[in-house]
């Protein structure tokens, strides 16, 4: 029975994790944050937590993971950054795609094709080859994507 809860309660599939989940749940802006934003981070933040707790089995790439690196080591204490990451690591509910020279050449080819940077096409392609039809993302570029749905839905 408690299996049975826990597919309904993660969706019972696995979605794709952009970087921008991340950015919103842990950085700290100098910057009033307006509505949408503070919307977006309370979401990110629920997200990051549901995956944290094993309630939403999720995918990310390592190039993904380099863009978390490479934004929140300007924004967090290094000691707390490496804690995340490991932590991913070491959660059976999230799985770490590594990336190849050809995978990421070819999902630079299929950005040319969607109109993408390399790193939103390198996800639309993971999806692809691994049959995952949602993505948290804050990215809007995602929504004009055929066969992907962006997740979390915004009420404003």
């Amino acid at each position: 029975m408690e299996r049975v809860r826990e597919e309904i309660l993660r969706g019972g599939h696995m979605r794709l994790l952009d970087a921008n989940v991340f950015i919103y749940t842990y950085y700290r802006p100098k910057r009033q944050l307006g509505q949408k934003e503070k919307q977006m981070k309370e979401e990110a933040k629920k997200i990051i937590s549901d995956v944290s707790q094993g309630k939403e089995e999720v995918a990310i790439t390592v190039v993904h993971l380099s863009e978390v690196v490479n934004i929140l080591k300007h924004g967090i204490p290094l000691e707390r950054l490496t804690r995340i990451v490991l932590g991913l690591f070491m959660l059976d509910n999230v799985r770490i795609y590594g990336v190849s020279r050809e995978t990421y050449f070819a999902a630079t080819e299929l950005g040319d094709d969607l109109e993408l940077d390399p790193n939103d096409a390198l996800a639309v392609d993971i999806m692809r080859l691994n049959n995952i039809k949602e993505i948290y993302s804050f990215d809007e570029d995602f929504d004009r994507i055929e066969g992907i749905s962006r997740l979390p839905k915004l009420q404003i």
